[in-house]
């Protein structure tokens, strides 16, 4: 009998859950604020309270207090492995904002990463000014990168004169003399840092951002003459950082190794010439282990935040101490591992596309039938365990026979209707036939696919899960509840969007990359499908497909006493919103109506009544949600 382990296995919820997620008795997903927390929040719950309150999904959920488990885990990964290697040195996090610039977001990281002096890495001028907004904490940096223009620059500048702790990274060598010149005019002396280009490269999907061919960094010549340039300026003691970036979810430890080592070198030569230097900044690249594999696979990591930590700080340390010089403080700009575990998407399933597998009562065999018909027939009657591979191939055979000959016009509708439903039924057969087999052809393992049931979900993948679209990265989904219940429909997910790419039909597991999804069987009731670690990137990367904006947005906490509750709702985007962002005028929208129906309602082709009820119902969709609602 099926039991809510059996769910926990199936959709590998203990291999990526990281210990924040699980199931409960009554089958619902739950939410923990960290792995040894007794206290959990049931999701199933919070969804239909939030219904309660005319809150329409697709909802976003997130639980702040993961994001707080994490910097703590993050900066007690650190502690350990320097006491453990006997470092000596310090240790610092910045919040690379760009992974997730909501502000709810944003503002709890650094209020519950204040007493780590958690800082920011921005990389444009409007981030640049969200971090002089909310990094309030003299000690935490503000670590600018990317190109800068002297906009840029200035404001920046005018962040060291507030008292704001910035750092300016040069990203290429005319960059530091346009820092130099506009330092000089403002009469300061900022704090400078060099950003390496490494021939080292990471893993994964971002391996080619890291390399000789990386798009950012400096070369070794081209550092050089930053040196002298800081030198002739009377600026050498204002280099305080080398900095370095290898990509993104980087997969492999060995990678990570291999390039703190040359980055750690680049240091130490660098140490013995600018006493100053004081910052070793490992950039990002921590990943999260989306799939639950611990494996290399892009959408995994073979490592933990624990061998992370102990990796960088290692090596920098035995660099540093075959070169004699002093430890620098290690930064890192991890963001990924901080948020991509708080927050999850919730959809309800609109309906289901299915095969016509359970029409083959409306198969009349007569002697008028088409042989090509007859033939179908056949073959769904004697088809078996033996003989499925040669019938399901004869199956095919005469499907094409079938399409042709109604194309030149040999066929009624009715006897292609009959031909398409024994096909599907034969199909069915061998999908049955094959289920035990563990190692299908390839033909056998698409006609699965082919034969899984879609489910509509009211959602876009291209708003609230784009990587899913654009590089084929995997999350956990699974449903939010009934996993007390056994799962009996393959399915693949296909969203509200016009576009054929807008579906899900890649889905983890611990060997392979499955195709498709095992779910429930649809009933009058809601069902929910969650999909899990959206935290990093999607919330800022989503695209307005069709208009379908962000959606609505929970931030669920819970008390000391187990008790969770509804902090802070954020709705999402209107109709209006969107239409306004494209920018279409609401006012000129609901005029032009207007004068529409009052010409019809002269002409006597409306009544002034039915003008009104028109009107008032345009203008709440205006004001409506961009998604399905009920």
């Amino acid at each position: 009998m099926w039991n809510i382990t059996d769910s926990i296995k199936t959709y590998g919820v203990e291999r990526w859950g990281a210990g924040y997620f699980s199931v409960n008795k009554q089958g619902h997903l739950i939410v923990k604020p960290s792995k040894e927390d007794t206290r959990s929040i049931d999701v199933k719950q919070v969804v239909d309270a939030l219904v309660q309150k005319n809150v329409s999904l697709p909802i976003v959920l997130r639980f702040p207090q993961i994001l707080e488990t994490q910097v703590k885990l993050l900066h007690e990964s650190f502690k350990n492995a320097m006491s453990e290697f006997n470092y000596g040195g310090d240790y610092m996090c910045a919040f690379p904002i760009k992974v997730n610039q909501r502000k709810e977001v944003t503002e709890e990281l650094l209020r519950v990463g204040k007493k780590y002096n958690l800082g920011l890495e921005v990389g444009s001028k409007a981030e640049l000014l969200i971090g002089l907004y909310l990094l309030d904490n003299p000690h935490a940096l503000l670590i600018c990168n990317g190109y800068k223009d002297d906009k840029f620059i200035r404001t920046a500048l005018a962040g060291l004169k507030l008292g704001k702790n910035v750092v300016l990274v040069v990203e290429y060598a005319a960059e530091l003399e346009r820092i130099i010149q506009i330092s000089k005019e403002m009469g300061i002396r900022p704090p400078i840092g060099l950003r390496a280009k490494l021939t080292s490269k990471g893993s994964g999907r971002w391996e080619k951002s890291g390399g000789e061919a990386a798009k950012f960094g400096l070369s070794t010549i081209e550092m050089l003459q930053c040196l002298r340039m800081l030198s002739d300026s009377n600026m050498l003691n204002c280099l305080q950082m080398v900095h370095f970036h290898i990509g993104s979810q980087i997969t492999d430890i060995e990678k990570i190794q291999g390039a703190v080592k040359e980055a750690a070198r680049v240091y130490a030569k660098l140490k013995k010439e600018t006493p100053q230097l004081i910052y070793l900044n490992v950039g990002g690249g921590l990943g999260v282990d989306y799939d639950g594999s611990k494996t290399s696979f892009d959408s995994s990591i073979n490592y933990s935040i624990q061998e992370y930590a102990n990796t960088v700080v290692y090596t920098i340390g035995e660099i540093c101490k075959s070169e004699d010089v002093p430890k620098p403080t290690i930064i890192t700009e991890s963001g990924r591992a901080l948020v991509a575990y708080h927050s999850m998407l919730v959809m309800n399933v609109l309906g289901e596309i299915e095969y016509p597998y359970d029409e083959i009562h409306e198969v009349k065999i007569t002697e008028d039938t088409a042989h090509v018909v007859k033939e179908l027939y056949d073959i769904w009657q004697g088809i078996n365990a033996k003989n499925y591979r040669e019938y399901y191939h004869d199956a095919l055979q005469q499907k094409e026979e079938l399409f042709t000959l109604f194309n030149l016009g040999y066929l009624s509708l009715e006897d292609r209707a009959y031909g398409e439903i024994l096909f599907w039924e034969i199909s069915e057969k061998v999908q049955q036939l094959t289920q035990p087999i563990n190692r299908l052809s390839e033909e056998f393992l698409r006609l699965r696919k082919l034969l899984s049931s879609k489910y509509i979900c009211n959602f876009s993948v291209f708003q609230s899960m784009p990587d899913s679209w654009a590089i084929d990265h995997l999350f956990p989904i699974l449903p939010i509840h009934r996993l007390d219940e056994e799962p009996t429909i393959e399915a693949t997910l296909v969203d509200l969007t016009c576009d054929s790419d807008g579906k899900v039909d890649r889905f983890i597991d611990i060997r392979e990359i499955k195709e498709t999804i095992r779910l429930h069987p649809l009933t009058k009731d809601p069902y929910y499908i969650g999909v899990c670690l959206l935290g990093a990137y999607q919330d800022v990367m989503g695209d307005f497909h069709n208009l379908f904006g962000s959606a609505n947005e929970a931030l669920i906490v819970i008390d000391e006493r187990g008790n969770w509750y509804i902090k802070q709702i954020v709705r999402g985007h209107s109709i209006s919103d969107m239409l306004s962002y494209m920018r279409y005028n609401r006012d000129l929208m609901q005029a032009s109506l207007q004068t529409l129906a009052d010409r019809l309602v002269r002409d006597g082709k409306l009544s002034k009544e039915e003008s009104e009820k028109i009107l008032e119902y345009y203008n709440n969709e205006l004001n409506g949600y961009t998604y399905l609602s009920s």
